[in-house]
C-alpha cells in the first residue's frame, strides 16, 4: 500500500523522524484556515501518488492569507499526470540550507535491507543514479544486526555530509530504520531530507510503501486504503482480496503465486505476446476465487485471451479444474481461455477440463505451449 505524503509523514513521525507541522485540507476554506493556524509562510502541496508535483504546479509557497487561498484554489482539481488533486497538505515552510536523500528498502538479490543516502536530494534518485552513481552511498543491513548509530555516522561520512551535520542525519536514519522494520514497510524514502538554516535535520517529504501481507498486525491501515487512486480493475481486485497489477498488453494472466504470475508474464513476452496484467490468486483456486479473478480480468476491454496458469501443491489439480469449470458457469467471459495445470493431480485436472474443451476453452500441459496458444488466440504472432 502506497501512502500519500501526509500519511507517510504522520507514519514516520511515529518513530521519531522530525517533520514540519502540517494539516490536511479538502477545500479552499479549510486550506486557508489551516494556513492561518500554522502561521505564514506555508507550503501548499497537492496530495497525489505521483512524482513531479512541483513542476506541474502542485507545490506552492504562500506568504499570506491571499496567497494561500489563491494557491489552494489553483491546485485543487489540478490534473497531475492523470491524477486529479482532491486533497492538500499545508505545512509550515522551512528555511532550507541543504537537501539530501535517504531511504530504506529491501535488496531482494542480496536478501538484505538496503540503506541509500545522497547529498543530491530534491531530484529523482533514478536520475542521480544514472548521472552520478558515485553520489549515492549504500549500505546493506543484516536484519539480525539492525542499523546502529555507528552505521548511520559511517554512511553519512561516506556520502560526503559535513561532519557537523552527521549526527543529525544518523539520528534520522536510525528512526527511519525503526519505521521500516517495526512499521512493516517495503520502502521508506525521504526526498528531500533537509538541513534548515538553523541546522535542524527535517523530513520535508515522505514516500512510504507498506507491506500488505503485514496488514493483519495493523488494523489502523484500513483507513489508508486509497481506492480512489486505483483504476476499475485494481479497485475490484482489492475488494475481492486479489493481488492485481494492470499492464498494457492483451493476454490476461491468472496464476496462483506471485512468482508463478511473474514467470507467466515473462513466458508470454518470450513467445511474442503482451501481458495485460499480473493477477495472483494466492494459494486457493476454488470456484469463488476463480470466478472473482475472471470477473476482474473481464473488466479490461483490451484483454483478447486469458491464460490461467496453475501449479497444484496443497491445492490439487482436480479441485482447480472443477473451480475453473464452475467459475465459467458464473461469469460471462468473452475472451477464449487457455489453461495449464501442473503439479499435484494434474492429470486428473486436465481430464476434467478435456470434457469441457471448446474453441473458447483450451487445456495444454506446458507453460510455453499455453503461452503460445493464448497469444495466438488473442491475434498475436507467437514465436
Amino acid at each position: 500500500m502506497d501512502l500519500y505524503e501526509y500519511q507517510g509523514k504522520q507514519y514516520i513521525a511515529r518513530f521519531g523522524v522530525p517533520v514540519s507541522p502540517g494539516e490536511v485540507a479538502d477545500t479552499v476554506d479549510d486550506a486557508v484556515a489551516a494556513a492561518e493556524r500554522l502561521g505564514f509562510p506555508v507550503a501548499v502541496k497537492a496530495q497525489v501518488q505521483v512524482g513531479g508535483r512541483g513542476k506541474a504546479g502542485g507545490v506552492k509557497l504562500a506568504a499570506d492569507r491571499a496567497e494561500a487561498e489563491a494557491n489552494a484554489r489553483s491546485i485543487l482539481g489540478l490534473d497531475i499526470k492523470g491524477h486529479v488533486v482532491r486533497r492538500l497538505w499545508l505545512e509550515r515552510a522551512a528555511h532550507i540550507a541543504k537537501e539530501y536523500y535517504a531511504s530504506f528498502t529491501l535488496d531482494r538479490s542480496a536478501k538484505l535491507h538496503l540503506c541509500m543516502l545522497s547529498t543530491k536530494g530534491g531530484v529523482e534518485i533514478e536520475q542521480v543514479a544514472e548521472e552520478d552513481p558515485g553520489a549515492i552511498a549504500r549500505r546493506h543491513v543484516d536484519p539480525l544486526d539492525g542499523f546502529s548509530e555507528a552505521d548511520g555516522l559511517a554512511l553519512a561520512g561516506e556520502a560526503g555530509i559535513e561532519e557537523s551535520e552527521r549526527q543529525g542525519v544518523a539520528d534520522v536514519l536510525a528512526s527511519l530504520y525503526r519505521c521500516f522494520v517495526e512499521g512493516d514497510a517495503d520502502l521508506v524514502e525521504v526526498n528531500p531530507l533537509v538541513v534548515t538554516a538553523s541546522g535542524t535535520v527535517l523530513a520535508l517529504d515522505a514516500k512510504v510503501t507498506l507491506d500488505d501481507s503485514a496488514g493483519f498486525r495493523h488494523p489502523e491501515w484500513a483507513e489508508w486504503a486509497n481506492l480512489d487512486e486505483l483504476d476499475q480493475r485494481e479497485r475490484l481486485a482489492r475488494e475481492k482480496g486479489l493481488q492485481y497489477v494492470g499492464l498494457d498488453g492483451y493476454v490476461g494472466i491468472i496464476a496462483n503465486g506471485a512468482g508463478l504470475a511473474m514467470s507467466t508474464c515473462d513466458v508470454v513476452e518470450q513467445v511474442g505476446g503482451e501481458p495485460a496484467n499480473f493477477l495472483d490468486i494466492g494459494g486457493g483456486a476454488s470456484a469463488e476465487v476463480m470466478a472473482n479473478a475472471l470477473e476482474v480480468i473481464s473488466t479490461d476491454e483490451k484483454v483478447r485471451s486469458i491464460f490461467v496458469n496453475i501449479f497444484g501443491g496443497i491445492t490439487r489439480g482436480e479441485e482447480v479444474a472443477n473451480g475453473i469449470v464452475q467459475a465459467l458457469g458464473r461469469v460471462e467471459i468473452h475472451a477464449p481461455i487457455v489453461v495449464r495445470i501442473d503439479g499435484t493431480n494434474a492429470v486428473e485436472g486436465r481430464a476434467i477440463l478435456a470434457a469441457h474443451e471448446s474453441e473458447r476453452l483450451v487445456s495444454l500441459p506446458t507453460m510455453i505451449e499455453a503461452a503460445r496458444a493464448a497469444t495466438e488466440l488473442a491475434g498475436g504472432s507467437p514465436r
